[in-house]
């Protein structure tokens, strides 16, 4: 892989599993890695042992509770103040669900937490960095926002998107999963010939993982597999220009077919604009 001397990146979910395995890759490249996670204890010992690993002296920590929205804005406030520009933006945290899937789970602002964690926080952050994005994309003529999904997608019921009925966790999963994948088409269409690319992505299947491991037991595939397609994703050079995609792993594949539904995208953007705020921020309904 090339060497990402000069590159600013910001990975959430840093701290664990696969966030942990790039941030590691791409720091040992040379590249200014911003660290997000939930556990201030938890982030500095990540960021001392990928620095341990590394020798890499560009690494930030920056911490906050996905959900909550008002910590979100506070996010991306903190790293618009530090930079003047981001070249890719990984949006990997998420929830999965759950060790009690028939428990639902709220968000601190009152959401079904999956819909929460795995989609209206990377919808939020990704509007609130874009002009972070824009400014980089003037200046180099690119940048990337990758947003990792899952091979897991179930339709949104638009009457029960809170699923206050008869709730399962494995459904809120799959659901907030297809709602970013949405949310990746409507915006890479959204910045068409800005140079900002979007793009959702499945990067493995059963991955060694926390949330692998809490589900079923055993994994079937590696970190290290799902990392290399990510990755290659964010900044290979083979694959600058390719927006509005689903990738399963390495390659371009289709995604369920709610997602290519341009009346359930907007009624998703529409129902997702009455519960966040984007403060000034464009988004198109």
């Amino acid at each position: 892989m090339k060497e990402l001397e000069g590159y600013v990146i910001l990975i959430t979910g840093a701290t664990d599993g696969l966030g942990e395995k790039v941030a590691t890759d791409f720091a040992a490249l040379g590249a200014t890695l911003l660290l997000h996670g939930r556990d201030p204890e938890k982030g500095r010992r990540v960021t001392d042992a990928i620095k341990e690993t590394t020798g890499s002296d560009r690494l930030h920590y920056y911490n906050a509770d996905l959900s909550s929205l008002a910590e979100v804005e506070a996010l991306a406030d903190a790293i618009a103040a530090d930079w003047r520009g981001l070249d890719v933006l990984i949006n990997n945290a998420g929830v999965g669900a759950g060790p009690d899937p028939k428990r639902r789970e709220l968000s601190r602002d009152g959401f079904e937490l999956r819909f929460a964690v795995n989609y209206l926080a990377p919808f939020l952050l990704s509007y609130r960095l874009l002009p972070l994005l824009r400014l980089r994309a003037e200046e180099v003529g690119a940048a990337r926002i990758v947003n990792v999904a899952s091979v897991a997608q179930q339709d949104l019921d638009f009457d029960d998107v809170m699923l206050e009925k008869g709730y399962d966790g494995m459904r809120a999963y799959a659901q907030s999963k297809l709602a970013l994948i949405m949310f990746s088409f409507d915006l890479a269409h959204e910045l068409a010939g800005t140079g900002i690319t979007v793009n959702a992505m499945h990067p493995a299947s059963l991955m060694d993982t926390k949330m692998v491991r809490e589900w079923f037991g055993a994994a079937r595939t590696t970190v290290e597999e799902g990392a290399r397609y990510l990755e290659r994703l964010a900044v290979d050079d083979e694959l600058q220009g390719k927006t509005g995609l689903y990738f399963d792993q390495g390659n371009p594949k289709r995604a369920a077919e709610q997602a290519y539904e341009e009346d359930a995208r907007r009624r998703l953007r529409e129902l997702t604009l009455k519960r966040i705020s984007l403060r000034g921020q464009e988004a198109k309904t």
